[in-house]
């Protein structure tokens, strides 16, 4: 996520707003255990997986809320 942002935008915003950090940390663990489950190496059930891509999906879009909000203030 965030693949054609500035890395050095990301880091800061990650520094200075907590939630955006916590959040982003968040969605990259919930990432890779999709993944994991989708190759087979983490055994999930059906529902837990579906539910895991929902959490992940909502992350997200929170993120990106929060990153076009930041962007907004900065213009």
């Amino acid at each position: 996520m965030f693949e054609n942002q500035q890395r050095d935008d990301v880091e800061a915003l990650m520094k200075a707003d907590a939630e955006f950090r916590r959040l982003y940390q968040h969605h990259r663990e919930l990432d890779s255990k999709v993944h994991d489950a989708e190759i087979g190496v983490l055994p999930l059930d059906d529902f837990t997986l579906a539910s895991m891509k929902k959490e992940k999906l909502y992350a997200k879009a929170r993120l990106e809320r929060m990153w076009e909000g930041r962007r907004q203030l900065s213009n």
